[in-house]
């Protein structure tokens, strides 16, 4: 498997352990010494306290949710045991529109890659398309 591959099967793997409502196997996918900033700006430590949480979130707020991509994805990789993977996506019960972009890091340890760091931004597209208009030279170059 390609370190591309493995990268993917792991987010696959994330977002299958969250459609199940299984917190543990979410964390699983998580180090140790995780950091996971979720969109409200709650910051978690550790693939314990990571998958802790979210059984709380799958047994309430978020029961019967996905984790719905956006279907786009970028992987980037810094050096053999390190990637960046950033993605457009939201949760809910049927398909919407990705409202948030999130950035995870993986690092390979042991041979099996691990999310190491989670940051989830809300998306605020008029306030991006009025910077944009007001402010041209802040329009990212890959937009």
């Amino acid at each position: 498997m390609s370190d591309e591959a493995g990268v993917r099967a792991l987010f696959a793997r994330l977002a299958d352990a969250w459609e199940r409502g299984d917190g543990a196997a979410y964390g699983e996918c998580f180090t140790d010494d995780a950091s996971y900033v979720s969109w409200v700006g709650t910051v978690y430590r550790g693939g314990g306290d990571i998958g802790r949480s979210h059984q709380v979130l799958f047994d309430t707020y978020l029961k019967g949710t996905k984790l719905l991509t956006g279907g786009t994805t970028d992987v980037r990789f810094y050096g053999d045991d390190t990637a960046v993977l950033t993605s457009r996506g939201d949760v809910g019960k049927k398909p919407g529109k990705a409202s948030k972009v999130q950035t995870f890091t993986f690092v390979r340890r042991n041979g099996a890659w691990k999310i190491a760091a989670f940051q989830n931004t809300k998306r605020r597209p008029l306030l991006e398309r009025l910077s944009f208009r007001f402010q041209p030279e802040t329009r990212p170059a890959a937009a």
